[in-house]
């Protein structure tokens, strides 16, 4: 099944709006997870709400919280999200961090009190657009992901982001968890009844598995790189390092505090955000053309598949992004059963296409489950 841009960002704004959120902020929350879906990043997509309703009823969110900041110089800035989800506060963080880099050359904005904000991508993208170099990291509630040689989870997900202007409309653009997948795309594979690939995660022993279920529930996400091995340490350490920025800068709730999982959902996030005026160094119009020429020489490099070309962060999410403005964003009938028995339970709109008889009587249905 599949809906238009702005169809796919009205349902997810009406769902926000029909959980408290004021029309303003539930118009950018909506904006953020349609763009991850555009761009084929499902799991940071309008899969989302499915997680953000089991949240909200088990830790309290505040969807009318008034982000403010509370501390700012010429070049920085730390901003209180006030306990609410991270779309809006993060967007005027990033915003905050543009203007800065424009003014002086640097702008730095760390978030506390902040909650998930969906893909680091749609916000370093957004420092591109004003020919800045844009850096993006946020710490996470979920902690699913043990360190090397550990036999118990420390960390999360844990993003970064890096976004560097280029030619037009194709900016250099890596957006990466610090694990093997995004724990949304796991999330996504239960909603769907599907097996992970191998190589995802393990169960609670720490044996490797297929089963999307045995990771979200009690098991564990693997870091990037895996093993020690394999260089799993590296993921390792990069998830140090966004916690190190997001919440040590930010003041947040550290993710190995044990006080870390009782705080109140919306207080345990922080977030980091960074932007660069590359005129700093040199002409913007040389830097972009420098960028350009790279990634340009990256996608020359001759394929190991001459079906399978080369190329670099970004390029695939704007292939996809290019056949979905013409065919539309996809929606599979697990994520979609369980959106509209949300909209139904929260009494908002609902404005994708209609269910079907099946889907009607399948909403109230138990969670699916990985086939085995």
């Amino acid at each position: 099944m599949r809906h238009d841009f702005e169809t796919h960002r009205r349902q997810a704004m009406s769902i926000f709006r029909a959980w408290g959120m004021p029309a303003e902020k539930a118009e950018k929350s909506a904006d953020v997870l349609a763009w991850a879906d555009l761009h084929g990043l499902e799991s940071h997509g309008i899969a989302l709400l499915v997680e953000y309703n089991e949240r909200r009823q088990t830790r309290p969110i505040n969807f009318q919280s008034k982000p403010a900041i509370v501390q700012e110089t010429a070049v920085s800035a730390l901003l209180d999200g006030d306990g609410g989800l991270g779309h809006d506060p993060a967007i005027r963080a990033m915003e905050t961090a543009i203007a800065k880099a424009r003014a002086a050359g640097v702008g730095v904005v760390s978030v506390r009190n902040s909650g998930h904000f969906g893909a680091l991508g749609y916000f370093t993208t957004k420092a591109t657009d004003h020919d800045l170099i844009g850096i993006a990291a946020t710490s996470v509630f979920g902690i699913r992901v043990p360190p090397t040689g550990g036999a118990a989870a420390r960390f999360g997900t844990d993003p970064w982001s890096f976004a560097a202007p280029a030619e037009p409309g194709r900016p250099f653009v890596l957006d990466m968890a610090t694990t093997t997948v995004a724990s949304g795309k796991v999330r996504n594979k239960i909603v769907e009844g599907q097996l992970m690939p191998s190589g995802w995660g393990m169960d609670g022993k720490g044996v490797p598995t297929l089963d999307p279920k045995a990771v979200m529930e009690g098991g564990f996400l693997s870091p990037l790189g895996g093993a020690a091995e394999s260089a799993g340490y590296k993921g390792y350490g990069l998830a140090a390092m966004v916690n190190i920025l997001a919440s040590c800068l930010s003041g947040s709730t550290l993710i190995t505090d044990p006080n870390h999982s009782k705080q109140p959902w919306g207080l345990d996030v922080g977030h980091f955000f960074m932007a660069i005026n590359p005129a700093l160094f040199r002409p913007i119009a040389d830097f972009r053309a420098d960028v350009a020429r790279f990634c340009d020489d990256l996608r020359a490099t001759p394929p190991v598949d001459p079906l399978k070309p080369v190329q670099v962060a970004g390029d695939p999410e704007r292939k996809v992004r290019a056949e979905r403005e013409k065919t539309g964003i996809p929606i599979g009938p697990g994520l979609h059963r369980r959106l509209h028995r949300i909209a139904q339970e929260s009494g908002a709109d609902w404005v994708l296409a209609p269910a079907s008889v099946d889907s009607l009587q399948l909403a109230g249905d138990s969670e699916p489950r990985a086939k085995t």
